[in-house]
């Protein structure tokens, strides 16, 4: 009998451990090469596994809600169709043992297994690495199972826990100040931390809604509430500044009524607005590479490749951001054929992990739901981000040799939204006027 070990595949360079949430084959069912087998959720993205080989499921290691780490068998396939309950599969079962992978010190053991239990008193169940980080933390195993968790059925996730221990430096900040300067700190009171960050807290309650008779009230999926703390923890890290351009971009639209048949023709690709605006982008952050930086406590990280991430919508109304690597690298037909491939793997839930990390500087399109402007938030760690706006067909001052005169312009307005402990406005006005200067200027003449 062949046994076909399936393993948790590696899903980027910070995933180490995924959740199981749907097995998609039932025990005894045939499965084919490439046929989705199970649906791993991570903190970076929900993803179809497909089956690396062809068999029969005899086995599953993990069941659903349960956490796998990267490398760990989670499944057995038989490769001549062995069933459950055969004399072969009996065997199978005691070799199961023997494979599942041991920890590898007894460090390990004591830090993971004895210290904070996997499965809480209150039936809860907690990751390795939540785990991990309430042992370094001294987080007792009373203490976290007191927590409040965002995750499925209540579990505690790896944000839940930052967020406990950010409140509990807060508390404790405000309970030494009471004690040293006898004043009162109300909820909305700033404290700053004595970490190397450089960050402040904020000890804010939310608000406790009660619903009115006949309110629907809907339960959040696992994206939303991931988006929700993202979001929270971005502006409570950065403070936000957004500076805004209006660039005429009539050169680019009629260039591209002129070009995108043949380019549909030649590319088998529609050309959009987007990949001819990043191009602008890139530029300007090569002109101005200081708004390509993240910041980790008091230093501050300049990023060598130039990622840049989309912000796509989903059909489901949630929020990802699929990553253009290098994206310095590709010529417009390139950042053409690379946006639309991410845009549509997005909306049809065909990315992988690998997509939506390593970004470097983030565009949002608000203008393709006919926004004029907007105020994005921060993609943390990042320490910018620029909204595009609806191009508009607006009356402009046209400046020539003879004269002044009013026409008709194709026009748009850029928001730039940046971190100001590192970038100051000079930097970030700069920044968006370069961007707008290199759509004013562009060569209509040029080819795809």
């Amino acid at each position: 009998m062949a046994e076909i070990e399936i393993r948790l595949p590696k899903m980027g360079e910070s995933v180490t451990e995924a959740t199981i949430t749907n097995w998609l084959k039932n025990v005894g069912d045939t499965v084919a090469i490439d046929e989705p087998l199970v649906e791993v959720a991570t903190d970076k993205v929900d993803n179809e596994l497909p089956s690396e080989s062809a068999g029969t499921l005899v086995k599953i290691l993990f069941e659903k809600d349960q956490v796998a780490k990267v490398g760990e068998v989670i499944a057995i396939l038989s490769g001549d169709g062995v069933t459950v309950g055969s004399t072969a599969n009996n065997t199978l079962k005691e070799n199961l043992v023997k494979e599942i992978p041991k920890i590898s010190s007894e460090s390990e053991i004591i830090e993971i297994s004895n210290t904070i239990s996997k499965i809480g008193s209150n039936g809860k169940f907690f990751s390795p690495l939540v785990r991990s980080i309430a042992q370094k933390e001294n987080i007792s195993q009373t203490e976290l199972e007191k927590i409040q968790g965002s995750g499925q059925d209540g579990r505690v996730t790896k944000n839940d826990l930052v967020t406990y221990l950010s409140n509990r430096t807060a508390n404790s900040n405000q309970k030494e100040q009471v004690s040293d300067n006898k004043t009162v700190i109300t909820s909305s009171t700033v404290i700053p931390t004595n970490n190397n960050s450089g960050n402040f807290l904020s000890n804010i309650k939310e608000p406790i809604i009660i619903p009115n008779p006949g309110d629907e009230i809907i339960e959040m999926d696992r994206m939303r509430k991931l988006i929700a703390d993202h979001m929270v923890m971005s502006v409570h890290v950065s403070p936000h500044v957004t500076s805004y351009v209006e660039a005429d971009v009539t050169k680019i639209v009629n260039w591209r009524n002129k070009v995108k048949k043949k380019f549909l023709e030649r590319e088998a690709e529609n050309i959009t607005f987007t990949p001819i605006l990043i191009e602008a982008i890139v530029k300007a952050i090569k002109d101005f590479p200081m708004v390509n930086v993240s910041v980790s406590g008091n230093s501050i990280i300049k990023r060598k490749d130039i990622n840049i991430g989309l912000a796509t919508a989903l059909p489901t109304g949630n929020l990802i951001v699929p990553v253009i690597k290098n994206a310095d690298r590709l010529n417009l037909t390139g950042l053409t054929k690379t946006v639309n491939e991410l845009a549509n793997n997005a909306r049809n839930n065909k990315l992988k992990p690998e997509d939506i990390q390593g970004g470097t500087y983030t565009v949002t399109n608000v203008g393709s739901f006919g926004n004029v402007m907007g105020t994005p938030i921060i993609n943390q760690p990042q320490v910018a981000i620029l909204a595009l706006g609806a191009i508009r067909k607006v009356p402009a001052v046209i400046e020539t040799p003879e004269g002044d005169f009013i026409g008709i312009r194709h026009k748009m307005f850029l928001s730039h939204s940046y971190d100001h402990r590192v970038v100051d406005g000079a930097l970030g006005g700069q920044f968006v006027r370069r961007v707008a200067d290199y759509l004013e200027e562009f060569d209509s003449e040029r080819e795809f």
